[in-house]
This record gives C-alpha cells, structure tokens and sequence, in this order.
C-alpha cells in the first residue's frame, strides 16, 4: 500500500467531517491551555513572593486535579460524538475491503492528528495567556507584577503526559466500538433508535427521592461544620438524581404528551415528540450532563464571587483592630495581679518608639470553654463532646467576660448578680434561645438578657463553631465552679483563660507590620518571667497584625475565586460542546424525517414550528433545573461561607440573582446559534 495513504485518509476523514471535529479540536486545545495556565499559576514564582504562604499553590493544585479528571471524562463523553458520526463511513471502508487492523490504522492516525494539533496548539495558547492570567490574578491578590514572559517547564512536561495518556485512552476506546461491531451494524448506526430504559417510574421516583434528600440536606443544615461534612455527599445525590430523573422523567414527559390527543397531533407537535422518543435516552443524559454542568459553574460564580468581594469585610471582622494581642494562661493571674496593666503599658511604648497613635483600643478578660448543649445544660468534658456521635448542631464554644470588661468596652452600665449572665450570640441563626445555662449539672446562670452588640472576637468571627459570649457579676467565680467541677483526664482545669489588647495606630502597611514584630519579640523574650510571676502552668502569647495577614487571606479569597473563574471557563467551554454536539447530531439523524415530512406536504413554516417546538420543549429544561438546584444549594453555601467569615447575606443574594442572569442570557445566546446549526443541516438536506 502506498506510504502515507493512511495518514492521508485520516486527515482527509478529519476535514470532511469538519463541523464534528473542529469544535472537539478546539475544545481540546481549549482543556491544554486551560490546564498549563493553571500549573503555571500553581508555580508561579510572583505569586509566591505575593502571597508568601502556599494557600494559593495548594488551591490551585486542587484545580489542577479537576481539570485533569474533567477532562478525560468530557474528551471521552465529547468522542463519542464523533465515532457514532463516523462508524458509517468505517462501515464502508469495512465493506469495501479494509479489515479491523486497517480501521484501527486510521484511528491511530486521526487520535495522532488531534493530539499532536491539540498538544502544540495548546501549549503555544497556554504560554501566550499564562502571562495575562498571571497578571490577573496578581490583580485579584491586590499585589503588584513585574511582565517578564517566562515558560513553565513543569507545565509543558505534566501537559504532555496528561492529555498523551488521555488520547491513548480514547483510541483504545475508539477502537473497541469499531473492531467489535459488523460492517452492516457499523453502516446502519446512524438508524439504529434506542429504546426507552426500563422502570422508567422506579428510576424516575428514586432519581426524585435523591433530590428531595440533597434538598433537605441543604435546608437542614444549622451549622457550618455539619455543611461542610454532608455538601459533597448532597452533590453526589443531585448529580445521580438530576441524571435519573431527566432520562427517565423526560421518557415520561414525551408520552404523557402523547397521550394529550389536543396537543399531540399537530404537524409541529407530532414531528418534535416523536423524534425526542426515537432517542430520549441519549437525549435526557445529554440534557443532565448540560444541567449538572451550569449548575457548577452558577455554584462556583455565585460562592467564589461573595468571598472575593466580601474579603475586606471578613478581614475586618476577624482583625477588629489593627493591631491584636492575646495572652493566654490558665488562671486569672494575669488580671489579679495587674501584671496585665504592666503588659499594657509596655506595649504601649514600644508603639511610641514606632510613632504609633494609640487609640480605638480594647481589653478584656475572657474564659473560654466548649461544650454540647442539650435542654440548657452544657456538657464540658472534651471527651463526650467531640466523640463520634457528636451533634454539631449542640456544639458552642462559650466565652466568659465579666460584666465590668463589657460595660468598658461598650459604653454601657449593666449590673448582674451573681448567678446572673447576659448573653451575645454572634451567629443570629443560632438555634439556642433559651433561659438558663447549667454546666456539667451543676453551676448555673439564669439569662437576664440577650445583647445585640459586642466587638468582634477574632476567632470567634470565623463562626466554624457557634460562640457565645457569656458575660457574667464575677469571673473568677464563675469559671471556677465550673473547674471544680470538671476536670480533663490530667487534672488540669477545663477553662483556658484569654487576655487580649487590640489598638488601632494611624501607622502605614510596613510600620504596623514592623510594630507587630517588635511587640512579638517583646512578649517572646519575656515569656518565662510571666509563667514565673503568675505561676500558670500554661502562658503564650500571639501577636496579630490586620495587615501583616491581609495577603495571607486575600491569598485565600483571591486564589478561591481565580480557581472559580478558571474551572467556570472549562465547564462552560464543556456545556457549550455538548450543546452543539446535540444539535449537530441530531440534526443529521432528522435530515431523512424531514425530508420526508416535506415530501408528504409539510411546509417550511411548519418545519421550523416543528424544530422550534422540539428545542424548546427539552433545551431550556437545565436552566430550569440549574436555577432549581442553585435555588436549593443556597442555603448550604451559606453555611459554607461562614467558615470565612462571610456573614453579608445581601451580598450573597445579589451575586446569585446576576450570575444566573447572566448565565442564562448566555445560554440563550447558544441556544440561538446551535438551533440555527440545526435547522441549516436539516434544511440543507432537503434544499440539496
């Protein structure tokens, strides 16, 4: 046989088959590029030296891995496409003289052709852009960029061995369709119909149960660890239940509509029903894959979008003065004594020495302890409380102040007595509105009053667990019954004890960030003349700085929403394929039925009315279910936000209302284009 003749034939079965496999080349170039900008992020040296911490290199390598895995998936779904497209013409080839061996030839070609095209194409797109996304997302870190052009060779190396691994992998595959099946089955595979799936109700009543159960999940959630715990186990039920209930709720849909004579026989109707029966199968999966598809990428814009611009407001709430000390001990010591007035006034005059202007400062003394609420009593051994059959729900972490520190702080004037306590809840959906607090059985206060104001409590803010804020006529007091009565199996007292100091300082970036590290050496270099003064078996000492962590977290939220916005590109470069593809292929199976509609006296009116009528029944469908499932999700990534501090619901909603706006202006944007593409193959064939 000549040299080159089977290259020759896979290219030229590649071009003339153009409108199957540019869109799947150029999607795959698309998934190259895509993934060697990511590891060139993942290593990027500026970000590094921005972020000085690994967050962002961690976030990123965890996109890495999706992006891989998606990818193959998607490329195998995506190929598919194009072998039920091409078994016809290898069916001829079969039947004209070339056996399997020689059909596999060709595969290996066209699989050789496409990487290669895809692989160097690629990775010319990713080193051109890897630039540009490098200054983005320098820009989304709030950190300046120098615009040296530099090639990852990291990126380059795993690129070529990912998608090389993945296009053996769909050759093989390939390969397996076309060497099993018979030149006549090959021939007629275009004209092969599937039958509706068996137990369409069973599978269509249990894909709805999975919903529903992913649902409540989302609506029953109080607490943001349980959220974090039950939210991929949700999502694996709405990907298996949206997938169960479009192929067989869809097989449903089509024959109740069958059964609507008034509706059915319509020459528009009748057309579009019967041809989404012929192939709903195929036709529902296509419908779920779109629908899980946007409701990823309306996930990730919607949570990803509120974290970055809520970033300034979690900052602050987490570092409520600029400059934030805390000392803990053991024992109230540190107050008895007055040594922490001598700390105070120390750290005052190292802020003197930087030309800090003191002010806006705060100081107090807390307890803090855990427990597990159950009916007013709080259960403080550690041992009970974090067991495995723990209820997140109960779980509060209490922080003790006495009513002078608040009254200090606030500009108030309460009173308590003892066996008295106001309460401040810093979650508002905190599921404890009760009147009394007892803990272990035992010490008991009796709530005079909820408070609607207190000062940011760093930890606390972060809301992973609720806290409370107890504030009660004598410390000391209070936490020693509470002592007595429960001890950890070592005998040391279950109460930690917290001082803190936070001030503000009209200093720069830089000075409040060299401020911080001198007061850190300070308490440092004299940590163990405090343990001897106050004899506490425990004292450190912690030194925090709102703009020492500010890239630290704006690392975090940035990284998050840059990883968002790249992974919501690849998904929408997927949803968009598999859009096309639907039309496309479809398309060519209606060409001969509409050819004989037109034969029999159907006109061009009708036949559009008819196209119309049939995307419009099926194709909006996932937008529905998208903004359904995104509807529903809400809930749970509000609990999910919490964990960093975003507490902005308003912010939330808005960024849902517009990212699914805008999606759904998109999607009606390709759904315009594809039903065009559609309707010119149909036409076509019956015009030629």
């Amino acid at each position: 046989m000549k040299k080159g003749f089977y290259p020759k034939l896979a290219f030229d079965g590649i071009r003339k088959n153009k409108k199957m496999y540019l869109p799947y080349i150029l999607t795959s170039i698309g998934m190259v590029m895509m993934y060697y900008i990511i590891i060139f992020l993942q290593f990027s040296q500026s970000i590094k030296d921005a972020v000085q911490s690994s967050t962002v290199s961690e976030i990123l390598g965890l996109g890495s891995w999706v992006i891989a895995i998606f990818s193959c998936i998607f490329l195998f779904y995506t190929n598919s496409f194009l072998i039920k497209r091409r078994k016809k013409e290898f069916g001829l080839y079969n039947i004209l003289g070339m056996d399997k061996h020689n059909l596999g030839i060709i595969l290996f070609w066209e699989t050789l052709i496409i990487a290669v095209i895809s692989l160097v194409i690629g990775l010319a797109a990713g080193i051109a852009f890897s630039k540009l996304a490098e200054l983005v997302f320098l820009n989304l870190l709030k950190s300046d960029a120098t615009f040296d052009l530099t090639v990852s060779s990291q990126g380059i190396g795993l690129c070529a061995i990912i998608f090389t691994v993945i296009n053996i992998l769909l050759f093989f595959n390939s390969l397996r369709q076309v060497r099993f099946s018979s030149a006549i089955s090959l021939v007629k595979s275009e004209q092969t119909g599937e039958k509706p799936p068996k137990g369409n109700w069973i599978f269509g009543i249990l894909g709805v149960f999975l919903l529903g159960g992913a649902y409540y999940i989302s609506l029953s959630i109080k607490e943001p660890l349980q959220a974090l715990t039950l939210f991929f186990v949700a999502v694996i039920m709405v990907i298996i239940g949206t997938y169960l209930v479009m192929i067989s709720g869809s097989v449903l849909f089509c024959r109740l509509l069958q059964k609507n004579k008034k509706y059915y026989y319509k020459p528009n109707h009748f057309v579009s029903v019967s041809s989404m029966v012929y192939r709903m199968k195929r036709n529902g999966a296509g419908l779920a894959s779109i629908c899980i598809l946007a409701t990823m990428v309306l996930v990730m814009i919607s949570s990803t979008t509120s974290l970055y611009f809520g970033e300034e407001d979690a900052l602050s709430s987490r570092y409520p003065r600029e400059i934030n000390i805390d000392i803990s001990t053991l024992d109230t010591q540190i107050y008895k004594n007055g040594q922490s007035d001598q700390i105070r006034s120390e750290i005052d005059e190292i802020a003197k020495k930087h030309n800090a202007n003191v002010h806006n400062s705060l100081t107090y003394l807390a307890g803090v302890i855990s427990g597990m609420v159950t009916d007013g009593n709080v259960e403080t051994d550690v041992r009970n409380v974090y067991s495995g059959t723990v209820d997140y729900n109960k779980v509060f972490q209490f922080n003790f102040v006495s009513v002078d520190d608040y009254n200090e702080m606030m500009g108030t004037d309460y009173h308590l007595k003892d066996g008295e306590a106001m309460v401040y809840l810093f979650r508002k959906d905190s599921n404890f509105h009760g009147d009394t607090l007892s803990f272990n059985g035992g010490q008991s206060f009796k709530i005079v009053r909820y408070l609607d104001n207190f000062i940011s409590q760093s930890d606390a803010a972060m809301t992973v667990v609720p806290t409370m804020a107890i504030f009660v006529n004598d410390l000391d007091k209070a936490t020693q019954g509470m002592n007595d009565a429960t001890r950890q199996h070592d005998s040391e007292p279950v109460v930690n004890f917290s001082w803190t100091y936070g001030f503000d300082t009209g200093l720069s970036e830089d000075e409040q960030i060299a401020l911080s590290k001198d007061i850190a050496n300070y308490l440092d270099g004299n940590i163990e003349k405090y343990r001897a003064d106050t004899s506490s078996r425990m004292f450190r000492s912690s030194v925090e700085s709102k703009e020492q962590n500010r890239l630290d977290f704006f690392g975090l939220y940035g990284g998050l929403f840059g990883l968002g916005i790249i992974l919501s590109i690849v998904f929408i470069f997927a949803a968009v394929l598999i859009i096309y593809y639907k039309q496309i292929s479809e398309g060519y199976e209606d060409q001969s039925r509409f050819e004989i509609m037109q034969k029999v006296g159907m006109t061009k009116n009708e036949i559009r009315k008819s196209i119309n009528s049939q995307l419009l029944t099926v194709f909006f469908l996932p937008l529905i279910f998208a903004g359904m499932h995104l509807a529903f999700a809400a809930p749970i990534i509000k609990k999910l936000l919490l964990m960093f501090n975003i507490t902005n619901l308003n912010l939330f909603i808005v960024t849902v209302v517009i990212s699914f706006a805008i999606f759904s202006l998109f999607y009606m944007i390709v759904y315009k284009i594809t039903s065009s593409a559609y309707y010119r193959i149909v036409s076509g064939a019956k015009e030629g």
